[in-house]
């Protein structure tokens, strides 16, 4: 029997929406926050806790709606159909990947401008200061690498390099996931722990992205698709 014949299995329909309903429920905690922030910014609630918005509002009002877009709009790059476009025409992957490239580098500078130039809010120390500059300043380099892959038809490491940079952006999400259980088990957050389960956030969303990474890598290819480094892998999803 030629095993290279037998048809490839495919997830079943529902099964494929599995990965962008998740991400888009992770992406709902910093959307909601985002969303409070622009409701008092609107209606000109200052508290010690937004002062910093009001004083220097733009920064803020460029970071919500680009963060919102690019974690709802990147969440929906991970549904196989909406990867491959008809025949003379752009598929959604592409399409909406000129979108998310820009929406995602105006995102993450914006979080390090007002990383830097915000003065620090309660229970946000040193130590988370240099977290969010270290994670921000990579998700931009991970975009501006997949951004040259793809130039360089390099289709493999474009889609790696935007899994990571979509994988820290969504780690704002993770927080929660990573802080509840800590605040039920221990109790209320303290400056030192606060930042490191905000950072055990990143990695733990940079370790699920590796090992994806790393199993595609080690699986074989998809039918008729030959990665362009000579590694054999499925498809992995991308961002654009």
């Amino acid at each position: 029997m030629n095993i290279a014949a037998i048809p490839r299995s495919r997830p079943a329909p529902k099964a494929r929406w599995f990965v962008p309903t998740g991400l888009i429920l992770l992406s709902l905690v910093p959307i909601l926050a985002g969303t409070f922030r622009l409701t008092q910014l609107a209606g000109g609630q200052v508290t010690p806790d937004n002062a910093r918005f009001f004083d220097s509002p733009l920064p803020v009002l460029i970071h919500i709606p680009t963060v919102t877009l690019y974690l709802v709009l990147g969440a929906f790059q991970f549904v196989p159909p909406l990867r491959r476009g008809k025949r003379g025409r752009a598929s959604w992957h592409k399409v909406a990947g000129r979108i998310l490239a820009p929406t995602g580098l105006l995102a993450a500078l914006s979080g390090l401008w007002m990383a830097v130039f915000y003065d620090l809010p309660p229970l946000d120390g040193p130590l988370l200061l240099v977290l969010r500059l270290v994670f921000g300043s990579a998700m931009v380099a991970f975009i501006i690498l997949g951004f040259i892959a793809v130039r360089r038809r390099n289709y493999v490491r474009h889609s790696e390099w935007m899994f990571r940079a979509y994988a820290i952006g969504i780690a704002q999400g993770t927080i929660v996931v990573v802080t509840l259980p800590w605040i039920a088990l221990v109790g209320p957050v303290t400056e030192l722990s606060r930042a490191l389960l905000i950072g055990a956030s990143w990695v733990l969303s940079l370790a699920v992205t590796e090992y994806f990474i790393h199993r595609r890598a080690r699986g074989p290819a998809p039918e008729g698709q030959t990665l362009r480094d000579g590694a054999a892998g499925p498809e992995l999803p991308a961002i654009t």
